[in-house]
């Protein structure tokens, strides 16, 4: 009586560790657990959950007792959470298994409409994809279903509400030490372990896989941006389901840990159960044979191959330290972007500009097109705040800015990979490449709207003020339906609101680089209105900042503009390949803009919000602001003894540019 009363105690100890309330609990092993289990689901005597016992068109379904808050308050963000846990499939057939398993968070432990093989004991025909699911899941998938576009009979996918996943990849993990990818295979009899992890701040699902007794590779197999606050009801319940067809399989789960707002707790996988064995055992005289041959055959085949490896590795040889460890998800291989660019054909090649060159390829594993910029770079104090900033911006999301993916070194390079945009830049539609047409006045404003746009959220809608240095044409991309999306984030820099930044180094293009850059060097956000200003200008006029007339003389846009509009002139200047198809109101508005927005002086430029109200009409442009701007360049040179009736506007801002006088932006 004494034994079984010892042995309650120490089951009640056990059940107090492993169910300390919905922050965290940790399963190694399920003797004695508390779970609600349906179908085929059982705990074996020996601790394992079994989910299926090889039963066919069988499902079964095994959840934490008790409902999980993932909201601090009823209308709150979903937490950060954290889940791990083992797994092994079983097949009675080696090279064969059907179907596959779930982890899952519902509103509900009721399953009991969903139905097995396919649909995993998840879902059915009819509400399968229904947002009335409020289902999330990870599939561990070993059939290819066409109807849920499944890649193959062996992935990994994220599942919203749906078995057509959001994200999938092929099973198995990132190598830690050279980023290579390994294969798993699900139904291989072996135990495996996964992580899935969700970062309520960025909104990002992660997913990370490796065999057992393994450290957690550094770079997740799959990584989705997904709202779950969108997702969740409040509270839910987390667990697993299984299903098989006729073919003989069977699920199990080993251990199981949560955490919210916290890593989920080390499983002991020293206290894990066993897998059982199904089939027959192998005949020792047949590994007697085939183990010394197979022996044999992989040390000739080790000696013949080394020397490729090594090979190979120093050709896709990579610059990269301890601290950039925490850029893992934004950085590429660069095997894969080699691969991806067909070893950077001269064939994929985008264009070149001061700054590098710009390759079009295709990620292998995702198929995405993306463009990649080559930079050259010398490894140097700054290189770690540098990557820093890049990665930081990579997390800019806006439908007006070309999205910056991540990032690569190697050796004497710095990579970076941005969406590839089809209809290429907007200079040569500008000044007519081979091939292009002309654009119509519509598409002009609306790409002018669209930069602003995403200078507007640079400056003033993020979390951080974005500089962004080097605005012009060729920097303006155009996606499949000509809207303009600004890129080249290769000289942004950014800094908090409400502090001045503090790069003092001068970089951008000729033509568009503000008058104070002159003396100062220091940047800031109404030096990017001024490059603005030039752009407006560039659009609408047809021609280029800075040019050569038939006589060889410099001819300077802005000289040119200002001049037309002091002899009220001003229409005359619409690129001329039109023919007068435009809009005048918009075509003066435009003009006058330009000329504000490159004033010399940097306080009497509008700020990006403002231009934003002038393009749409919400605030009418002020004439008078124009003749102040002209009155405030005459008197100001007059009284520092300039000779005006000789200097350019652009010798004006220069000068402008060693005055002490200038003032901050609005």
């Amino acid at each position: 009586m004494k034994i079984v009363c010892y042995l309650f105690i120490f089951h009640s100890l056990i059940l107090a560790v492993l169910c300390t309330g919905d922050k965290q609990f940790v399963y190694s092993g399920f003797g004695g657990a508390n779970l609600t289990l349906d179908g085929a689901a059982t705990v074996t005597p020996d601790g394992l959950l079994q989910l299926t016992n090889g039963t066919g068109n069988m499902k079964g379904h095994a959840f934490y007792p008790t409902p999980i808050h993932f909201r601090k308050t009823p209308n709150g963000a979903v937490q950060s959470f954290s889940v791990a846990f083992m797994f092994g499939i079983v097949s009675l057939h080696a090279d064969l298994s059907a179907h596959g398993m779930v982890f899952l968070i519902s509103p509900s432990k009721n399953f009991s409409t969903a139905l097995p093989s396919q649909y995993l004991g998840l879902f059915n025909p009819q509400n399968n994809g229904k947002i009335t699911n409020h289902v999330f899941a990870v599939e561990l998938d070993t059939n290819q279903n066409k109807e849920f576009h499944d890649i193959n009979n062996n992935h990994v996918g994220i599942d919203v509400n749906s078995l057509h996943s959001v994200q999938s990849h092929d099973a198995g993990y990132y190598d830690n030490e050279d980023g290579t990818f390994q294969n798993l295979t699900l139904a291989s009899h072996d135990v495996m372990q996964v992580w899935v992890d969700y970062d309520s701040q960025y909104t990002r699902i992660s997913v990370t896989m490796a065999p057992i007794r393994m450290p957690k590779p550094m770079r997740p197999l799959i990584t989705a941006t997904y709202n779950l606050s969108e997702v969740f009801t409040e509270p839910a319940y987390i667990g697993f389901s299984a299903a098989t067809s006729p073919i003989n399989s069977r699920h199990y789960i080993l251990g199981w840990s949560f955490g919210m707002s916290m890593p989920a707790p080390a499983i002991d996988t020293s206290k894990l159960p066993e897998l059982p064995r199904v089939g027959p055992k192998p005949q020792s005289k047949i590994l007697e044979i085939i183990l010394p041959i197979a022996t044999a055959a992989l040390v000739s085949v080790t000696i013949v191959i080394i020397f490729e490896l090594k090979r190979r590795r120093q050709m896709y040889a990579e610059v990269c330290e301890d601290w950039e460890a925490e850029f893992g998800p934004h950085r590429f291989a660069y095997k894969d972007l080699f691969h991806a660019t067909k070893g950077f054909n001269k064939r994929n090649l985008l264009g070149t500009g001061g700054f590098g060159s710009v390759y079009r390829g295709v990620l292998p594993i995702s198929k995405l097109e993306v463009a990649v910029k080559k930079i050259s770079h010398e490894s140097r104090q700054g290189m770690k705040e540098f990557v820093a900033e890049i990665v930081s911006i990579g997390c800019l999301r806006h439908r007006n800015l070309v999205r910056l993916l991540g990032y690569c070194r190697r050796k004497g390079e710095l990579l970076l990979v941005y969406d590839y945009m089809s209809n290429g830049s907007l200079d040569k539609y500008l000044y007519f490449d081979e091939g292009t047409c002309i654009l119509d006045w519509s598409t002009r404003f609306h790409i002018i709207q669209d930069v602003a746009c995403g200078l507007h959220y640079l400056h003033e809608k993020w979390e951080k003020v974005v500089i962004h240095r080097d605005i012009k044409a060729s920097n303006v991309l155009l996606d499949s339906k000509m809207n303009g999306r600004l890129g080249d984030f290769g000289l942004a820099r950014l800094y908090d609101h409400g502090k001045d930044p503090q790069t003092t180094h001068v970089v951008g293009t000729i033509g568009y680089l503000a008058p104070e850059l002159t003396r100062t060097g220091k940047t800031s956000p109404l030096t990017d209105v001024f490059a603005f200003g030039i752009f407006l200008l560039e659009v609408t006029c047809g021609q280029r900042p800075l040019k050569q007339n038939a006589q060889d003389a410099q001819i300077i846009l802005v000289d040119w503009v200002l001049e037309h509009w002091r002899n009220r002139r001003l229409i005359e200047v619409v690129d001329s390949r039109l023919n007068g198809n435009f809009d005048m109101e918009e075509a003066c508005l435009l003009l006058r803009l330009g000329l504000l927005c490159s004033h010399p002086f940097a306080g009497s430029r509008p700020s990006m919000k403002l231009v934003m109200q002038y393009l749409d009409g919400d605030v009418p442009f002020p004439d008078a602001t124009l003749m102040d701007m002209n009155v405030k360049i005459l008197s100001m040179m007059e009284n520092e003894g300039f000779n005006l009736s000789t200097m350019s506007h652009q010798q004006l801002m220069t000068s402008f540019g060693t005055m002490s006088i200038l003032s901050g932006g609005r």
